[in-house]
């Protein structure tokens, strides 16, 4: 679940629970729907910072010599990048 669509189940949850007359859909607790949709919103929205983090992305770092055949010069190249899921 992205950030986005967490804020979107909280916000429906909240409009399902605090500014939709009760009774408009029969034999549904919409008070009750509204605050599970918003709870499972909220576990999203914590669930999605928490993958988000920057700390656990993996940095890549790579070295590589060679010898110039022109010249005899030994050329080191370093190379680092991050290491996506």
């Amino acid at each position: 679940m992205r950030i986005g669509s967490a804020i979107f189940l909280i916000a429906l949850g909240a409009i399902l629970a605090w500014a939709v007359t009760p009774g408009l859909i029969p034999n549904v607790d919409q008070t009750l729907v509204g605050y599970i949709l918003m709870a499972v919103g909220v576990i999203g929205l914590i669930a999605s910072l928490v993958m988000a983090n920057p700390g656990r992305s993996r940095r890549v770092s790579e070295s590589r010599s060679v010898v110039d055949p022109n010249t005899g010069e030994r050329i080191t190249r370093n190379e680092s990048r991050d290491g996506g899921l």
